[in-house]
């Protein structure tokens, strides 16, 4: 709690580890861990993580090599390298198995509950073979039970569904989706766009248990966003298009092919996205469905969606206080969650939560929305 309002974190990170998240695989896929070897890298030392020797899975890397203004790629340059915006270090191990750890990082900031969007691992939906992917999601579920149920209160995350086994999501969604810690559905999309019916059991399945959708997308790994190898080589232009255009596609899909409609008490979220660009994409998407049409036929605008409080988005403190009121009045203060992106280096902690309480013209009620009763009303209340 801060300054008397509740937090909830919309946006927060695990990987978990190699060495963690390969202690819960089935004995029956363990020997197929020799196939992910080629996967393997140590984990590097960095503000976001202490490394401590342990690895990570890093699948088709997207490097980023050339310098705006520059003819020509850098030589071993990555476009890896970002600034931490924190004043203080996470503690060890909060990406992997130190759920104590992550609980009193989150106490320092004054927040209550962290939702724990996985990485490093999930890039497997980029290996041909969807078993080994489907394998290690599994694997992340039971971590996930028990890195989460150490605090129930506090720590809660997606059930993560392969577009490539949508039995094995469907199955993964039935077993998991009355657990404490699971609170929304993360798919993984890649290839399959959003609206392909042969997802819709997956949706269904969601549905069922009163769980949203949310969409995430990468930088450096798969799933990535949307034309990641035509930003010219340069980490600046890929990130300015990147999260934003891929959560852009997924709305327009998502609504687009009647996925709501079908299932009205589904609802939809996209994260690390920004947000200033939500007002110009609804009021977009309703003009090509006059315009140009060939959607799903649908029963209701997309921003008739938004409009009963069914889409949802978290917010980048970046974008600062103008582009929130500007957002908030256009779409109503329903939409926006607080995110900080911990223990990323874009998150400001541990004063992620003051950044935002520093915006001074957003009346008690708005702020209630914005840290808690948004997010509270978005992911599934166990």
């Amino acid at each position: 709690m801060k300054d008397g309002f509740r937090i909830y974190d919309s946006d927060t990170h695990v990987l978990p580890a190699a060495e963690v998240i390969e202690r819960y695989v089935d004995p029956g896929f363990r020997p197929r861990l020799a196939e992910l070897a080629q996967f393997r890298v140590p984990i590097r030392q960095s503000a976001e993580h202490s490394g401590g020797g342990m690895h990570g899975y890093r699948i088709a890397p997207q490097f980023y090599r050339r310098v705006l203004g520059e003819a020509a790629p850098r030589e071993g340059h990555t476009g890896r390298e970002t600034n931490w915006r924190g004043s203080k270090l996470p503690r060890p191990g909060v990406q992997d198995d130190e759920a104590a750890n992550r609980v009193m990082d989150m106490d320092d900031e004054g927040t209550d509950v962290h939702f724990l969007v996985p990485s490093g691992w999930s890039g497997l939906i980029g290996v041909d073979d969807p078993s080994l992917e489907t394998g290690m999601i599994r694997a992340f579920h039971r971590h996930m039970a028990e890195f989460c149920g150490r605090f129930p209160d506090r720590l809660q995350g997606p059930i993560v569904a392969s577009t490539r086994d949508v039995d094995a999501a469907v199955k993964e969604i039935r077993e998991w989706g009355n657990a404490p810690w699971a609170v929304a559905v993360k798919p993984a999309i890649d290839k399959v766009p959003a609206d392909h019916p042969s997802l819709d059991p997956i949706w269904r399945a969601a549905a069922d248990h009163d769980l949203p959708i949310v969409h995430h997308s990468s930088t450096w790994n798969p799933p990535y966003y949307p034309a990641y190898r035509d930003v010219w080589d340069n980490i600046f232009v890929g990130r300015m298009a990147s999260h934003p255009w891929g959560a852009m596609r997924f709305v327009a899909s998502f609504v687009g092919g009647g996925v709501m409609d079908r299932h009205p008490r589904l609802r939809m979220g996209v994260l690390e996205c920004g947000f200033g660009w939500l007002p110009f994409w609804v009021r977009r998407m309703d003009e090509q469905v006059s315009y140009v049409g060939r959607t799903a036929p649908l029963k209701h605008l997309p921003s008739e969606h938004f409009a009963a409080g069914r889409v949802f988005c978290n917010i980048e403190a970046h974008e600062h206080e103008p582009m929130f009121q500007m957002v908030t009045q256009a779409l109503g203060d329903g939409v926006l969650m607080y995110a900080s992106d911990y223990p990323h280096y874009e998150s400001w902690f541990p004063d992620s939560v003051d950044k935002i309480m520093d915006w001074s013209s957003i009346t008690p009620a708005i702020r209630q929305k914005l840290f808690w009763d948004n997010a509270n009303r978005f992911y599934r209340q166990t």
